[in-house]
């Protein structure tokens, strides 16, 4: 075998073939939709001649430049090339773009189903061969620039991004999952949204946002991301930045803080206060924080933690402890059944519902999910049932209301001698009521109308 090169990796930019004469491939009006990207890319005109040029320098390296110069292998050329167009068209249409090494994958694929088995091994080895060769240019560019340094806004100051810190918290948050999740997608996503002097909260919430993304590849990652997620909840809480390993030592005297802030704000009942809290914050299991996954935690991050001004003052098991306290307060031994009550809440054995959760241990410790009520047939009890459908979804009760005493469309109504325009009019008011109220502005109001079957308007 003679040494020409085979020409394989970006295609020459002659505009005809090897033999002089142009490839009769496709007409240039049904290529003109059709693109390729180069390895650096650039996007280019997609041309059928490199095609073939590069063919033919395949046949060069096997059989010599006598053999190429043969009608035979001319033909053989064009003919391949039209075969490899026809492939790449056939996949995109409508139009679209190759990947450089798409077209040559084809190119091999056209030469192996044609039995040019030699001039395809020599196209195969060319393509490694070259591949190699950009490896190590890009390794000995890598080695040779200077690294680039990011730098974040923390605090008001411009400081490089701790890379290694950043690092080992997604290898924490990657930490006893399954063989698939891995840090590296996360780091290396995370640093191609940053820009120099991000500030540094933007720089978690990239993470987040590059963790999320990889949920519909692994479920695990949803673990992940809720770790993250965690790890930015407790710099909020907490005020400063912790690994996810360092929380545990800080839950027992944050809790304590937290009660505290929750009763000075107004948030809390003050009898929290008279619970040993030095007791209650040692049965704190910050490790139940690793069992969320993301959308557990961030919902609990946006309906169910305390706020003051919009900065959370619980972490997920204080979150569980203040509502166990609060259930637990006329109970005897009331650290005892508290704790009771925060094992099988944080364990997620069982969960109470969205009412005690946002209220109990609160100033309106209001604990039921669901009120029904019978709407009167006049209007002083309709509109009082409407009020009270305001009050009771204000601390998050759903709300049930039965409309079959209310007249129907068309009936007499004596005091004006009209006639009652029935009782959808009514439920118009009664939607804009839950719309307005929203449970205290934490979520959607949830109301059920009841008529009865003989009902007329039904």
């Amino acid at each position: 075998m003679q040494t020409a090169s085979v020409h394989a990796d970006s295609f020459s930019p002659l505009q005809t073939h090897a033999a002089g004469t142009p490839a009769p491939a496709a007409t240039a009006d049904a290529l003109s939709h059709y693109q390729i990207i180069r390895r650096n890319g650039a996007v280019v005109p997609f041309e059928p001649q490199k095609i073939a040029v590069a063919m033919m320098k395949a046949f060069l390296a096997v059989h010599g430049t006598q053999g190429a110069a043969s009608a035979s292998v001319r033909e053989v050329v064009d003919e391949l090339t039209q075969n490899v167009v026809r492939a790449l068209m056939r996949s995109r249409p409508g139009g679209g773009t190759f990947h450089i090494e798409d077209v040559q994958d084809q190119v091999e694929l056209g030469l192996m189903r044609s039995g040019h088995h030699e001039v395809a091994r020599a196209y195969v080895l060319y393509r490694e061969r070259r591949a190699q060769e950009r490896a190590q240019q890009a390794a000995t560019a890598s080695a040779a620039a200077p690294a680039t340094v990011l730098h974040v806004l923390e605090k008001g100051e411009r400081v490089a991004l701790d890379l290694p810190a950043l690092k080992a918290l997604f290898d924490q948050a990657c930490a006893n999952l399954g063989t698939d999740v891995s840090s590296a997608p996360i780091l290396d996503e995370t640093l191609r949204n940053l820009y120099d002097g991000v500030p540094v909260d933007e720089v978690y919430k990239a993470a987040i946002l590059a963790a999320r993304t990889l949920i519909e590849k692994d479920p695990d990652y949803t673990y992940v991301t809720a770790r993250l997620l965690l790890h930015t909840i407790a710099k909020e809480v907490l005020g400063e930045t912790l690994s996810l390993s360092q929380l545990g030592e800080r839950y027992p005297e944050h809790f304590a803080q937290c009660i505290r802030t929750g009763v000075q704000n107004e948030l809390l009942d003050e009898r929290l206060q008279q619970y040993d809290l030095a007791r209650l914050g040692a049965a704190l299991k910050p490790e139940r924080d690793l069992q969320f996954d993301y959308l557990g935690l961030q919902t609990l991050y946006d309906r169910y933690f305390l706020h003051v001004k919009k900065s959370r003052i619980e972490m997920p098991q204080s979150f569980f402890m203040r509502v166990a306290m609060g259930l637990a307060l006329n109970e005897i031994d009331r650290e005892a059944r508290a704790i009771e009550f925060y094992e099988v809440l944080s364990s997620f054995d069982f969960m109470s519902s969205t009412p005690t959760l946002f209220n109990s241990g609160t100033l309106r410790s209001q604990l039921s999910s669901c009120y029904l009520t019978t709407v009167p047939d006049d209007l002083d009890g309709i509109y009082e049932s409407i009020k009270e459908n305001a009050l009771l979804s204000k601390f998050a009760g759903g709300l049930g209301n039965d409309w079959t005493r209310v007249r129907a469309l068309g009936s007499h109504i004596k005091g004006t001698n009209g006639e009652s325009q029935g009782v959808v009019p009514f439920l118009k008011v009664v939607n804009d009521t839950a719309v307005a109220v929203n449970q205290g502005g934490k979520r959607k109001g949830a109301v059920c109308t009841y008529l009865e079957t003989w009902h007329l308007d039904i």
